[in-house]
């Protein structure tokens, strides 16, 4: 996992992701930080606590399209590839490649 993430305007800079209570976008940007290198973050729960968030800003992020689900509660952020690029010869595949699929 990189040390350095980006997160694009297009994303965050929309009547939708502001409308959501600060609370809510801060989780985003940390599971955002601690995502792969492919988006997935592997303990949503432990990060949400661990920011001092609460389980409803988690919630509205899935219910708003932000993040995505999956089984063991790893989750996916939907806007990976538009806040990030990174370089081939820096990239690390996901453990997840089932889910990747």
């Amino acid at each position: 996992m990189a040390n350095r993430r980006m997160f694009g305007l297009d994303v965050v800079d929309t009547d939708n992701f502001l409308e959501m209570p600060a609370s809510t976008q801060f989780l985003h940007f940390h599971l955002g930080m601690r995502a792969d290198d492919d988006g997935f973050v592997d303990a949503p729960k432990k990060i949400t606590k661990l920011v001092n968030c609460g389980k409803d800003d988690l919630k509205l992020l899935l219910a708003k399209g932000y993040i995505l689900g999956l089984e063991n509660w790893v989750i996916v952020d939907r806007h990976w590839k538009e806040n990030n690029y990174i370089q081939c010869d820096r990239y690390k595949s996901t453990i997840y490649q089932k889910e990747l699929k």
